[in-house]
């Protein structure tokens, strides 16, 4: 699904119209967005966390020439299923 099929189903499933739906799915993702840069974490409950990761600075080889580069230390998005989205996608079997 991308982004401008999701404002479809948000707009068809809220009943909103597709103008009021776009400004409600950009105006979520700007809200994570700048709290993530500010280091904090989103949490919805049911569905997951949003967090940044520190990735430390580290040796790697330049994959064309074979030289030894240094790559440096960087923050990283993240994302953790929360368990009610993870049971949604892997039901249990019962019997």
């Amino acid at each position: 699904m991308k982004k401008g099929e999701l404002i479809a189903e948000f707009a068809k499933r809220t009943e909103m119209s597709g103008a009021a739906a776009n400004d409600a799915v950009n105006t979520l993702i700007a809200i994570v967005t700048e709290r993530l840069k500010k280091g904090d974490t989103v949490g919805i409950t049911g569905f997951g966390t949003f967090s940044v990761a520190k990735r430390a600075a580290r040796k790697g080889r330049n994959p064309a020439t074979g030289e030894a580069i240094k790559i440096a230390a960087t923050k990283t998005p993240k994302f953790s299923a929360g368990a009610t989205l993870k049971a949604a996608v892997n039901p249990s079997k019962k019997k």
